[in-house]
């Protein structure tokens, strides 16, 4: 195989900036990072260590392949995550938190204190 279609195959790095939805809003870009349904979990059970796809799926039963494909995906090209293959190709790849996405780890705390907190809620004011 050459190198080009290597290159097109999807196995080499590649980071793409998504546009912020309202230029120079923090919360936006904030919530283009994190926000969502699943992205913050993937950050939290990625703090405890690093994972492979499988491990991932399995700590979050709901999650779809694709769905999960695509959220790694954004969170790497983000900064966050780190994908690094374990051996010679195909190799199965293990996910990691980058120093980066350690930084959101105190939000990420913050969220799941104040989500207990709403659970254990007898009405909602």
């Amino acid at each position: 195989m050459s190198a080009s279609k290597k290159a097109l195959s999807g196995n080499h790095e590649r980071r793409r900036v998504r546009p912020n939805a309202v230029e120079g809003c923090p919360l936006t870009a904030a919530l283009a990072a994190i926000g969502g349904k699943w992205k913050m979990i993937i950050v939290y059970w990625l703090a405890e260590s690093p994972k492979h796809f499988a491990a991932l799926r399995k700590a979050m039963p709901g999650i779809s392949q694709k769905v999960l494909t695509q959220q790694l995906r954004e969170l790497t090209n983000d900064g966050l995550v780190n994908r690094e293959p374990k051996g010679a190709a195909p190799a199965p790849v293990e996910y990691s938190l980058s120093d980066y996405g350690r930084s959101v780890l105190p939000l990420i705390e913050d969220v799941r204190v104040w989500g207990r907190a709403h659970l254990t809620r007898s009405s909602y004011d």
